[in-house]
């Protein structure tokens, strides 16, 4: 093995364990830095499913009811049902916002201070995933607290074990949005992209009406709802809310973050990545 080798295979070998603890802690900070600092990021998180639960919601209250389907073991109200689906939409639209400031970072050539790191590149943008995660939950609580004094309800211990299925949602959609933050040049071209991502994604999928009734209206629909990896999210949540697991929701959801998070490793890769045919900051070392 020659010095240059040598020299080579060292930064990104033989650290310590603490030492991707603190990589991990200072990206983390830093992602929940930047979000206290947007207080209206956070207030915007809340307006759109607060709308839904409170105005669009009343609307069709008597025109959509939902019958008795699992998890729920009793007719519902059309508020309760879409309560999952809105949490998700909170994930959904943070995970976008949290690639589209990757994005930004790459425009500003601070994404390159990132990726030159002498850790692994795999880690960095696991750290980078996992702070975007960490960032939603809050507002996702915040969220069931609002819905609480609205009067809509789970049992206590199902705001517990939501926090597992939330915590794989936001991966998945997390690397999502960091898969699609790879093959944009510009910031307003990531921007545009995420309508066409993230209205398809909450709309046909089973966060404002079943299944069932999308079946029967238009059964092509149904078969994109079941294909669609929100949808499954939305069923891993609703019933971890009520304190049942979903086997099929969470291995679409698990196979999902697995599939999108190497996508986009290999995507931000400086010897094979998109960014690297581009010639784009971050693409190398």
């Amino acid at each position: 093995m020659t010095a240059a080798t040598t020299t080579a295979t060292l930064p990104t070998a033989g650290f310590p364990p603490s030492q991707y603890a603190i990589c991990l802690k200072g990206i983390v900070w830093r992602e929940g830095l930047r979000f206290l600092h947007q207080r209206e990021r956070f207030v915007s998180a809340l307006v759109r499913p607060l709308v839904w639960l409170f105005i669009f919601a009343a609307g069709f209250r008597q025109v959509l009811g939902v019958s008795i389907i699992p998890p729920y073991e009793t007719y519902i109200l059309y508020e309760v049902y879409i309560t999952p689906g809105l949490m998700l939409l909170i994930q959904l639209f943070n995970g976008m916002q949290s690639s589209l400031s990757m994005v930004y970072d790459r425009e500003m050539g601070n994404m390159r201070t990132l990726l030159v790191s002498p850790l692994p590149r795999w880690f960095l943008l696991s750290s980078k995933l996992v702070a975007g995660m960490a960032v939603s939950l809050p507002q996702v609580y915040t969220f069931l607290v609002i819905a609480w004094f609205w009067e809509i309800e789970a049992p206590p211990l199902g705001y517990i074990a939501i926090l597992p299925a939330l915590v794989l949602s936001g991966l998945m959609l997390g690397a999502l949005g960091m898969l699609m933050s790879s093959v944009s040049k510009q910031l307003e071209n990531f921007a545009g992209a995420m309508n066409f991502v993230i209205f398809p994604m909450f709309f046909a999928s089973s966060a404002l009406y079943p299944l069932w009734r999308v079946k029967e209206a238009n059964p092509l629909l149904y078969y994109i709802c079941e294909l669609n990896p929100f949808t499954h999210a939305v069923e891993l949540v609703r019933f971890a809310l009520y304190e049942e697991i979903n086997w099929i929701s969470l291995a679409v959801v698990a196979g999902c973050t697995a599939l999108f998070m190497v996508g986009a490793i290999l995507a931000y890769d400086p010897s094979r990545g998109l960014l690297a045919r581009r010639g784009e900051p971050g693409g190398g070392t």
